[in-house]
């Protein structure tokens, strides 16, 4: 049986986007592709119990029935780590990833194991990333984000920490590289890191596609309330802009498909929106939604339009700086029924990474 341990050099570097896109790509050479996630922080409830979200989506998208517990054995829910330095139970958490490992890995042709943020990520109760891949036998591949200096520097670190644990770095895949920037850094970070003696086995272009949130998405992350257009949740972003200017100025920054953010008073901003039509399509608005901050909700007559206007508006108590900077900070994270979004990221390991080499490096 082949496994690979998939770990990164900080967190939202991709590490769940490239192991789904490794797993499609596999099931089209082996019969048998089995996933774990050791340890999960982001975690849903499932038959009621606490599962990562990722083992959710994977087991999902890729039709890959292991038990979703055994798929992510360890869930770091709150106060668990206060927990464990007050008790420690090393071996209580050893013997539940092997276990579950064992369970998942058996009859498989391959095993894809999830680390969770860089590789000493879980050291504080004694499971870094490094001393899982160990503990599993696996080696291991590094996912980093675009760049040059900074992504081989943290690369050489991470590196280090595996090696200390006996696991062997079987190469890197640097993620999210801006196409302007494509050929220049594909080519220097081969070249600096082949002077460190690590393998590169993939750059992968950034695609703005995959960043986009939905309102949906927005819900699951915030307390917003929806104030109409619910049937509308799954629009996704383009941009996000703040409607805080006169509205003469903002319809310069209003694109196709945007979000804006403005106090639910602005009477006047929130008709202006609804004058902007797409120049694609003439019948449709060029904002995608609003989010009306201040907990303000609009007069009934604006509210009669807003329902009519086929978008989603959100209702949030806070003030606008506040959800401008929630909305900034989002994670997202792909869905089980983000369907465009699976399909670009099958294509882009499939165009970009070298399954050849990692296959016969494991």
């Amino acid at each position: 049986m082949k496994k690979i341990f998939i770990a990164a050099t900080k967190q939202n570097d991709g590490k769940t986007t490239v192991s789904l896109g490794l797993i499609r790509n596999f099931q089209r050479i082996f019969k048998k592709v089995g996933f774990i996630k050791p340890i999960g922080q982001r975690y849903l409830e499932e038959e009621g119990l606490k599962i990562d979200e990722d083992s959710v989506l994977i087991e999902e998208v890729c039709g890959i029935k292991c038990g979703l517990k055994d798929m992510n054995p360890i869930a770091v829910e709150k106060g668990f780590t206060e927990r464990y330095i007050s008790k420690p139970n090393k071996d209580s958490i050893t013997k539940q990833i092997k276990d579950s490992f064992k369970r998942v890995s058996r009859g498989q042709n391959l095993v894809i194991i999830e680390g969770t943020g860089h590789a000493g990520v879980g050291s504080v109760f004694d499971h870094s990333n490094a001393t899982v891949a160990r503990l599993l036998g696996s080696k291991a591949i590094l996912i980093s984000s675009g760049g040059v200096g900074r992504p081989i520097d943290e690369i050489i670190l991470n590196k280090a920490l595996l090696e200390r644990e006996g696991v062997k770095l079987l190469g890197v895949i640097i993620n999210k590289v801006l196409p302007d920037k494509y050929d220049k850094i594909n080519r220097l970070v081969r070249k600096g890191l082949e002077r460190k003696g690590v393998n590169v086995l993939g750059v992968i272009p950034y695609d703005p596609m995959l960043a986009k949130p939905t309102f949906e998405q927005i819900l699951e992350e915030t307390d917003f309330d929806v104030l109409c257009g619910k049937e509308y949740l799954e629009q996704s972003i383009s941009r996000i802009i703040i409607g805080a200017m006169e509205p003469r100025d903002a319809v310069k920054f209003i694109t196709e498909d945007s979000l804006m953010i403005t106090p639910g008073d602005r009477e006047d901003m929130i008709m202006t929106v609804l004058s902007c039509f797409s120049e694609i399509d003439k019948k449709k608005l060029k904002i995608c939604g609003l989010v009306l901050t201040g907990g303000i909700t609009p007069e009934q007559p604006i509210m009669n339009l807003l329902s009519k206007a086929g978008i989603p508006v959100l209702l949030s108590k806070l003030d606008t700086y506040h959800v401008a900077t929630i909305l900034h900070d989002l994670t997202v994270k792909i869905r089980p029924n983000d369907l465009e979004k699976i399909e670009t990221v099958v294509k882009l390991i499939r165009r970009n990474v070298d399954l050849e080499r990692i296959l016969r490096g494991m």
